[in-house]
């Protein structure tokens, strides 16, 4: 009887083992990014620890919801996002977990993070991506939109287009020039911008590229990465586009240009914390970096770090000055900026 008893006693033993020997095995990945060169970076990253990645890919607000609707029996482990904005918004949701790893505190600077606090970092960027301004050389000089403050300027009356006000990249970018400017000077500055308006905001950032390169606009703002696929395309129209504008990483001589992340966080109700922690640092080796930013036209995140990419090099972007506002400190700045923009008529 004691034998049964101790045979029992040792193959539950064996088999909880085996149970959390196979969870060790295991990275639940919830991931915005749809990047067919991550591939190659997530099946290094299984190859190099034995580590199996299952991914579930939606968009950023899909991601969120179902993170809501999973609560507390969410398997994810990472999640990967797209934007500041969207990283802090879904932070102040609680869907994050702080971490403390002095891998990723020496490699990534701390104003791609969120605020620090005792119990550690609760979103990190790996790879950035600048927000530059679009012109057309034949109506606007370039003197006339080396920063951001000048897209307020009356000498662009008519000339403006966007986006939507509310959309994370432009958000972000407003969060962080009222973080310089003040609130009263970045509501007056807002109130300008829409003053210059070509048109009411609409489309997304490529739209702005073709629609300054038709005509229609004068002047616009778009994140780095869609000027590049545009330099990078084989269609002959996109090639036509980009000839007729011209591109401005503005700020170089005062704060510096904006820069947004993609970035990721270890979800709430992780059950494989110690994965979670091994992949985000592994998102950090220059590996993982190469694939992380060029897959997409951005730049790595990394301090010191520099990826080769002829797109980005020729719109001039490969040595610019970043602002270094700390991305955690102007996420803090989101709802008071919607409500400038409410305020100002941005739509």
């Amino acid at each position: 009887m004691r034998n049964t008893i101790k045979l029992s006693i040792v193959l539950a033993a064996a088999s909880a083992a085996m149970g959390a020997q196979a969870q060790d095995k295991v990275l639940n990945l919830y991931s915005a990014r749809h990047y067919q060169t991550d591939e190659v970076m997530y099946e290094t990253f299984t190859k190099t620890t034995g580590i199996k990645i299952n991914r579930v890919d939606a968009d950023d607000a899909g991601i969120v919801a179902r993170l809501r609707a999973e609560g507390a029996a969410s398997p994810a482990d990472v999640i990967l996002l797209v934007d500041a904005a969207r990283m802090a918004s879904a932070d102040s949701q609680g869907l994050f977990q702080p971490i403390k790893s002095a891998k990723l505190d020496a490699a990534i600077p701390a104003n791609l993070r969120a605020d620090a606090t005792k119990d550690g970092v609760t979103w990190t960027g790996f790879s950035t991506r600048a927000r530059v301004i679009i012109y057309d050389p034949l109506r606007v000089k370039a003197a006339d939109v080396a920063t951001y403050e000048q897209l307020a300027d009356p000498k662009l009356k008519g000339l403006v287009c966007t986006r939507s006000g509310s959309h994370p990249y432009n958000l972000s970018l407003f969060a962080t020039v009222v973080e310089r400017l003040g609130d009263a000077k970045g509501e007056e500055w807002l109130k300008g911008v829409v003053a210059n308006m070509a048109r009411a905001p609409k489309g997304g950032d490529t739209d702005q590229i073709k629609a300054v390169a038709s005509g229609e606009c004068g002047v616009a703002l778009t994140n780095t990465y869609y000027v590049a696929r545009m330099i990078k395309s084989s269609k002959p129209e996109d090639r036509s586009v980009m000839e007729k504008v011209r591109v401005v990483f503005p700020n170089q001589g005062t704060s510096g240009t904006h820069v947004n992340i993609a970035g990721a966080a270890v979800a709430r109700h992780a059950k494989n914390k110690d994965n979670a922690i091994a992949f985000m640092e592994f998102l950090a080796s220059p590996f993982a970096q190469d694939y992380f930013a060029n897959g997409n036209n951005e730049f790595p995140a990394v301090k010191g770090l520099k990826v080769d990419n002829p797109a980005i090099k020729a719109m001039g972007g490969d040595n610019f000055k970043a602002e270094q506002i700390p991305l955690g400190v102007v996420a803090k700045n989101m709802t008071k900026v919607q409500q400038m923009l409410d305020r100002a008529g941005y739509k």
